[in-house]
């Protein structure tokens, strides 16, 4: 029997007024997604307010509702203070939770994946280079969800990959050897610069990551080739990326 009041680390993904007073909150946690209603937090005077900020890493006490389960206590983790001081980290963020809440289903117990969702939080609040810290998000997320690309051998023949691959194909899931260019038609071109960015994006810690620099044209394309994927995988334009791409238009956009 389930006990009526439990503890849960989670990450708070999103915010939606509910009535007069309260909020519907989504959070991720190591059990996976969860929708919870936080009673009275919209009052100056509870107890909660302060404490359930969204993009905040927070130590929760629910008790267990009829439809959802309630927050009766809450103690901030980790706060992010830069984060959400900054727009440009803000709308990389609002991002990061967009491809979580499309990639993961209610109560989906994924530990990997919610490590991998603090660990990026804690970059994009400390780092620079919110491209790299974006890119490794995007290629961990796809392993953690058993998409992960074919960077190493041909996708099709299954050889070993050399510099001459051109061609990477989000619908057979990874690059293609020259024999095997026009096994997808629709595949996407794929330069040398883009094609290493991957190979050491993908097998790399974020912190020995951040150590590289790429260069505005690669980055867009290391972006539109990871952008492509996602959406076929995850059926879905994301909302926030319009506007991610036009902050990196932006003179401000990696601070």
């Amino acid at each position: 029997m389930h006990e009526r009041i439990y503890a849960v680390e989670a990450l708070i993904l999103q915010r939606t007024a509910l009535g007069e007073a309260d909020r519907l909150l989504l959070l991720a946690t190591p059990e996976g997604k969860q929708r919870v209603v936080a009673k009275g937090c919209r009052k100056t005077t509870s107890r909660l307010a302060g404490h359930l900020e969204l993009f905040t890493q927070a130590h929760l006490l629910l008790a267990r509702g009829r439809q959802l389960d309630i927050v009766t206590q809450s103690q901030v983790g980790q706060s992010f203070p830069t984060l959400r001081a900054s727009l440009p980290r803000l709308s990389y963020a609002y991002y990061v939770a967009e491809l979580y809440t499309r990639a993961t289903s209610e109560a989906d117990e994924n530990l990997p994946l919610f490590a991998l969702l603090l660990q990026t939080f804690a970059a994009l609040d400390a780092y620079q280079n919110l491209d790299l810290v974006l890119h490794t998000y995007e290629l961990q997320l796809l392993n953690a969800i058993g998409y992960r690309p074919q960077l190493h051998q041909c996708v099709v023949c299954q050889t070993p990959l050399t510099e001459a691959a051109k061609r990477f194909s989000p619908q057979l899931g990874g690059v293609l050897c020259p024999q095997d260019d026009l096994a997808d038609p629709q595949a996407l071109p794929l330069s040398l610069a883009a094609f290493k960015v991957l190979r050491l994006l993908q097998t790399q810690p974020l912190a020995q990551s951040l150590r590289y620099h790429l260069s505005t044209p690669t980055q867009k394309e290391v972006a539109r080739l990871l952008q492509t994927t996602l959406s076929l995988i995850l059926e879905h334009d994301f909302a926030s990326s319009p506007f991610l791409t036009s902050l990196r238009q932006a003179p401000f956009s990696q601070e």
